[in-house]
């Protein structure tokens, strides 16, 4: 099946996500037929493995919503088995130069244009080679976001997008607040002034920009400047939060966090 994801933020239609760090299949099920086009399977900050990324892929499987998965880091070997697991769509987490996203698109390429390693016989992303077209056809479906949150990656950042073969640059809001100076504030002035000028570099650039936001007025603000995939919440926040209201209305000695208080990631 195509990638519609990729199609849909390359035309910049907004495409809303859901980030997924409970680690559970179960959990992944329940999400993919909420409504959402696209779900962050995190194994940067949740204690996810091949394994686990590979069952919650199959039980995303049969929703029309699109899996995205951020590995740890822009390990060619790791890029690897993600894509032969059948991941299409992958977040690399701390991209700082256009060189470095030039090594992580030939990472998703076959050669020559790139290294991946041929495995299609024994992956699941060719089908075990039912799909005999795959070897040919795979690049077209790989969808590679970048993610800048660093000061060296703002400042690169037409350059990180111009590169062929990216296809969105994802703002780090929470790793860029403490680069800019502001550890746990993303919300800060200086902050929000970064990204809203990123994400219009970005997308002057031609390409897709995306967040993560879970405080409804900012993901329509970054929404209304072109953002065109951005993930409004996070399935563990959803869980800790309603379990601490619900305790908290039978409890009186129940602390529930501020509910004021706004989560940003």
């Amino acid at each position: 099946m195509a990638n519609d994801f990729k199609t849909a933020i390359g035309d910049h239609r907004p495409q809303i996500g859901l980030w997924q760090a409970l680690t559970s299949p179960y959990a992944a099920e329940i999400c993919a037929g909420a409504g959402f086009d696209w779900l962050l399977i995190d194994g940067e900050h949740a204690p996810n493995d091949i394994p686990l990324i590979l069952a919650q892929l199959q039980a995303i499987a049969p929703y029309e919503v699109e899996p995205v998965v951020r590995p740890p880091i822009g390990d060619p070997v790791g890029i690897k088995q993600l894509l032969d697991i059948g991941a299409r769509s992958l977040l690399i987490p701390m991209v700082e130069s256009a060189e470095q996203a030039g090594e992580l698109v030939r990472a998703t390429r076959y050669p020559p244009a790139g290294i991946r390693g041929v495995g299609s016989a024994i992956g699941r992303a060719s089908r075990w080679n039912r799909n005999p077209a795959y070897l040919h056809t795979a690049q077209d479906d790989i969808c590679l976001l970048l993610q800048v949150e660093s000061l060296a990656g703002l400042t690169a950042i037409e350059q990180i997008a111009a590169v062929s073969g990216v296809d969105g640059v994802f703002i780090g809001p929470s790793d860029l607040a403490a680069a800019l100076g502001h550890l746990g504030n993303p919300g800060h002035e200086t902050v929000q002034a970064a990204i809203e000028d990123a994400i219009l570099r970005i997308k002057k650039a031609g390409k897709a920009a995306g967040i993560l936001i879970a405080d409804e007025a900012l993901a329509r603000r970054y929404l209304e400047l072109g953002a065109s995939f951005v993930a409004i919440g996070t399935d563990v926040t959803i869980l800790a939060r309603g379990a601490e209201r619900l305790a908290g209305r039978f409890s009186n000695s129940a602390a529930p966090r501020d509910p004021g208080a706004k989560l940003v990631y």
